[in-house]
């Protein structure tokens, strides 16, 4: 008698699909013209703060980007001048577990467990509720026309989100979007995409898209 067939025999391993867009997405950032993505940090910063969502928002989850990834480092500082509580992740083991600690300045980081910039620990106190009004942006690879994106791998953000009450939003390069990701069951998209093109209002998970004009 033949055994039961793998889950995986109906298609292709979501894995090793998402490994692949993960190299064709990072190759395309690596590759970038510099003052090409200097340019299209300006144009989403400026897009993310003209935000009302951003504007309303007394509470900002933020995180301290990576040279691949779209420049945060403008947000992190304006928020704290706006006076808005801004909140960076911590990675609490390799396991997928993260906190989030409220900073006042750049001297509360210190190196983390990937040797990333973190809070301290020591130094900022750790925020464990969270509120509808809060707004957090999501780090990824890309993001596709509903919402969902492409992680780094590690869990952290997929295991934060499913239980975050607020908003969440992407940001991303146009070059990084396309139309449909793989994802599973219990992926949480973002509510908004900016790019250094437009800002888009995602609708449900299940919904289509309404049309976007062309300027």
């Amino acid at each position: 008698m033949m055994g039961a067939k793998s889950p995986r025999a109906n298609g292709p391993d979501i894995r090793l699909v998402k490994r692949d867009l993960r190299r064709k997405f990072r190759r395309i950032r690596s590759d970038m013209d510099p003052q090409d993505k200097a340019a299209w940090d300006e144009r989403i910063t400026a897009n993310l703060l003209r935000s009302p969502r951003w504007r309303r928002a007394r509470r900002v989850l933020l995180f301290v980007s990576k040279p691949i990834e779209v420049d945060t480092h403008t947000l992190i500082e304006t928020a704290l001048r706006q006076g808005k509580q801004v909140l960076l992740p911590r990675c609490l083991d390799d396991c997928g577990h993260m906190a989030f600690f409220a900073v006042q300045s750049w001297e509360d980081l210190t190196p983390g467990l990937y040797g990333l910039l973190e809070p301290d620990p020591e130094r900022c106190p750790k925020v464990e509720r969270f509120h509808p009004g809060d707004f957090c942006l999501v780090p990824g690879f890309a993001f596709d026309g509903k919402g969902y994106r492409l992680g780094f791998g590690k869990g952290y953000y997929d295991r934060f989100l499913s239980r975050f009450p607020g908003v969440t939003a992407g940001a991303c390069y146009h070059c990084c979007t396309t139309r449909a990701l793989p994802h599973g069951r219990y992926d949480r998209p973002v509510d908004y995409l900016f790019t250094e093109r437009y800002v888009r209002r995602l609708a449900a998970p299940d919904a289509p898209l309404p049309k976007r004009k062309e300027r």
